[in-house]
C-alpha cells in the first residue's frame, strides 16, 4: 500500500488573501440579500400603499366617476322626458291626421352628434364646473319637491277619509304620462291664434275613452247646450272643490247623483270648439280655477310627479 501524499502547508502570505476573498464573498452575499429585501419591500409598499401623487390621482378619478354618474342620471332623466314628449306628439299627430308621423330622428341625429362632439372638445375643468352647478341646482329643486310632497302626504294622512273628497288622480288612464298635451297657463289658442289663458289641462285621447271622477262628490250639473266647451260635466266635491270635464261625447251619470273616486262618469269626445278629440279637465277651489297638475299626486310616485311637472313646463298647444 502506497503512502498518502502529505499536503504541504500554504505559505503565510497566501492565508490573508483567502480570508479576504471569503470576507468579500460574504459581503456580496449580504449585499445581494439586503438588495432583494429592499426590492421586495418596495414592491409590497407600492402594492399596499399609495404615494401622495397616486393618492391625489385616485381621489381625482373617484370624483370624476361620481360626477360622471350624476351626469348619466341627469341624461337618463332628460331622455325619459324627451321620449315622453316624442310619444305624446306622435299620439297627437295620429289623432289629428290618422297616420304615422314623419320620423325626424335621422335628421336630428347629425345635430345631436355635433353637440356631443362639442362636449368632447371641452376641457374637463369646464365640464366638471358645469356639471357640478347643474347637479346642485337639480338637487335643490328635488329637495324642495320632495319636502313639499312629504308635507302634502302628511296632511292627506291627517285628513283620513276626508282626503277622498279632494281631487287627487288623473281623469283618464295615463300610466305612461304621454297623453298630457296642454297644461295650465298662457297658451296659443288653436282657432284664434292669440295668446289666451288655458285654465285647465288637455288629455289627447280617442273618442269614447273612459273618463273617471277624480274624487268623491255629487254631480252638480251636466251642460249639453251649445257652447265652446261642448258637453261638460261638473262635480261638486265639497270643501270648496269642483272638477269640470269638457268636450264629452256622453255622460254616464245624472244631476244630483253621488259618485266615488275612480267611477267612470263619462266618455270623451270632440264636442264644442275643439281642435281634435280630447278631454279638457279643470279643478276649481273656492270658485277659482287652479292648476290641475298639482292634484295628480295620489296615484303618482315622486319621480312620476316630477316628470309630469317637467312635461307641463315644456309649453304645449291647447286643443280648445
Amino acid at each position: 500500500m502506497g503512502k498518502t501524499k502529505r499536503q504541504e502547508p500554504l505559505p503565510t502570505w497566501v492565508r490573508p488573501k483567502q480570508r479576504f476573498r471569503r470576507r468579500l464573498g460574504r459581503f456580496f452575499l449580504h449585499l445581494l440579500g439586503w438588495t432583494g429585501i429592499a426590492v421586495l419591500y418596495y414592491i409590497a409598499f407600492a402594492i399596499f400603499f399609495d404615494t401622495p401623487a397616486e393618492y391625489a390621482m385616485k381621489t381625482s378619478t373617484k370624483k370624476l366617476e361620481q360626477e360622471y354618474g350624476a351626469l348619466a342620471q341627469r341624461y337618463d332623466s332628460l331622455s325619459v322626458v324627451l321620449d315622453n314628449i316624442v310619444e305624446r306628439d306622435r299620439n297627437v299627430f295620429k289623432i289629428l291626421f290618422e297616420s304615422e308621423p314623419y320620423d325626424f330622428t335621422s335628421e336630428s341625429e347629425g345635430r345631436r352628434i355635433s353637440r356631443y362632439e362639442r362636449l368632447l372638445d371641452s376641457d374637463i375643468s369646464t365640464l366638471s364646473k358645469d356639471l357640478v352647478s347643474k347637479t346642485e341646482e337639480l338637487e335643490k329643486k328635488l329637495s324642495i319637491l320632495l319636502t313639499s310632497y312629504e308635507k302634502l302626504t302628511g296632511q292627506l294622512s291627517s285628513l283620513g277619509t276626508g282626503a277622498d273628497f279632494i281631487p287627487s288622480i288623473q281623469p283618464v288612464i295615463n300610466t305612461d304620462l304621454t297623453l298630457l298635451t296642454a297644461s295650465y297657463g298662457m297658451r296659443i289658442h288653436p282657432f284664434y291664434k292669440t295668446l289666451s289663458s288655458h285654465q285647465g289641462v288637455d288629455f289627447t285621447i280617442p273618442e269614447n275613452s273612459r273618463v273617471f271622477a277624480t274624487a268623491d262628490g255629487t254631480v252638480k250639473d251636466i251642460i249639453n247646450r251649445r257652447s265652446s266647451s261642448g258637453t261638460t260635466l261638473i262635480i261638486d266635491h265639497g270643501n270648496g272643490y269642483e272638477t269640470h270635464y269638457s268636450h264629452l261625447n256622453k255622460t254616464n251619470v245624472r244631476k244630483g247623483q253621488k259618485v266615488r273616486k275612480g267611477d267612470i262618469v263619462a266618455l270623451s269626445g270632440n264636442t264644442g270648439l275643439s281642435l281634435a278629440p280630447h278631454l279638457h279637465y279643470e279643478v276649481l277651489y273656492k270658485g277659482m280655477r287652479v292648476n290641475p297638475i298639482y292634484y295628480f299626486f295620489m296615484e303618482l310616485s315622486p319621480a312620476q310627479y316630477q316628470r309630469i311637472l317637467r312635461i307641463a313646463e315644456s309649453g304645449m298647444q291647447s286643443f280648445d
